[in-house]
């Protein structure tokens, strides 16, 4: 895990980059413009990308070094960033855009190329452990990055944002580079040769359903907890005002602040129970963690007292954390060579359902208070989850997860007991 540790710190300052560039991109680019349809087209671009590039994002590691990938992809996103600051002011717009596909492209592609390579970097029974660290790094690097952005941008300007936003993506792949680790399993086969890419005969998601439905059904519900998601990031600001006109931006910090902090302990809290149990949490733990998080998320938008909310929304982070640990375990339990793949629809669905859940919850904030919009979406969310759950526990033994079902190629899909 030693080298994984220095990994995790790479890819924490590249996440802390991610969410730095998030901010000052966008307000550069309304600046530049000075049209806020200029800079929403410019997020809409940004998060289409990062939904179309997840399905080729699954193939490319299914095919290719994965680490290599995930190299390119910091270095991509730091060459871009350069590139914009280099530019004359009259050619930037069209720069900007390109910047817009460079990131979310990047940023899907290394996302899929790490997940999928956890299971072999730190073995597959530490995976749940080494993605408790993960998840931990990127709730530390969004708050500090999201914290931080309005300071940089203020006190030193864009230039200075965007070399520092390059610098911590060249950090991270320098380490990566440096980093002996291995990220596909074994085989006779070389990565990057034809021998090695995704046959025609691996399985389409018909068979997927048919063969793993449990592990697509979480699939599907991250795209409905996606709208969820995007719900209260757009009511936030809104709730924020109406809480404190005059310093709304004082709730939205201590949200976010508390609610990393929650996903910190849960990070703990699990580490230490999947030590002392041998034990990792499975379907059912997934079904009641996001039931959980969708409720303390409606309750924070409810109108209690402040220090109420605050501690809902600790539950909220803690919640969150279980649950993404959890499910992305899952998805590293599929056999590697079917891994790439499943990981990069998992990212286009989400995604998906992010940018939907964004223009639909702009569209309802109009006429329904933030409570509502919250309460609609996140409450879909509580409906799938208990539909899931209720399967998980009426299931046949027969449909136990030892089953297994063999698609066209050799690869297995297998259901894990919940």
């Amino acid at each position: 895990m030693k080298h994984f540790r220095l990994l995790v710190l790479g890819n924490g300052l590249s996440t802390y980059g991610s969410y730095l560039n998030m901010v000052a991109l966008n307000v550069f680019v309304y600046d530049v413009t000075g049209s806020a349809l200029a800079a929403g087209l410019f997020m809409a671009v940004r998060l289409g990308t990062s939904v179309a590039s997840g399905f080729v994002s699954g193939r490319l590691v299914s095919a290719y070094d994965r680490k290599r990938l995930i190299i390119c992809a910091d270095l991509g996103q730091a060459v871009a960033l350069l590139a914009l600051l280099m530019a004359p002011e009259a050619g930037r717009l069209p720069l900007l855009y390109g910047l817009a596909v460079v990131t979310g492209g990047c940023s899907t592609l290394s996302q899929v190329a790490l997940r999928s390579s956890i299971p072999e970097i730190v073995g597959a029974e530490h995976r749940a452990r080494a993605n408790g660290l993960l998840v931990t790094a990127r709730s530390l690097a969004m708050i500090a990055g999201f914290s931080s952005a309005g300071v940089v941008v203020a006190q030193l300007g864009y230039a200075a944002a965007f070399v520092l936003d390059a610098g911590t993506f060249l950090v991270s792949a320098t380490v990566l580079t440096l980093l002996p680790i291995r990220t596909r399993a074994r085989s006779g086969k070389r990565e990057g040769t034809e021998e090695s890419k995704p046959s025609p005969g691996r399985p389409s998601f018909r068979l997927m359903w048919a063969a793993a439905p449990v592990l697509m059904a979480m699939i599907a519900l991250r795209a409905v907890d996606g709208l969820g998601s995007s719900s209260h990031n757009v009511a936030l600001p809104v709730h924020s005002s109406l809480l404190d006109p005059e310093h709304p931006a004082t709730f939205i910090s201590q949200f976010w602040a508390i609610w990393a902090v929650g996903n910190i302990i849960a990070q703990q809290v699990l580490v230490r129970y999947t030590r002392r149990s041998g034990r990792t949490l499975g379907e059912r733990a997934f079904a009641i963690g996001a039931c959980v998080m969708s409720g303390a998320f409606i309750i924070v938008f409810s109108g209690l007292p402040t220090g109420l909310t605050l501690a809902t929304a600790l539950v909220a982070g803690a919640a969150d954390g279980i649950t993404e640990v959890v499910y992305v375990s899952r998805l590293q339990a599929v056999p590697d060579e079917e891994r790439g793949r499943l990981f990069g629809f998992s990212a286009s669905v989400e995604n998906a359902g992010f940018g939907l859940g964004m223009l639909v919850s702009g569209f309802l904030l109009e006429s329904f208070s933030p409570f509502q919009v919250v309460a609609s979406l996140h409450g879909l969310a509580i409906a799938g989850c208990l539909a899931l759950l209720a399967y998980l526990v009426l299931r046949r033994p027969s449909a136990e997860p030892d089953a297994r079902v063999r698609p066209p190629g050799g690869g297995v899909l297998r259901e894990e007991r919940g």
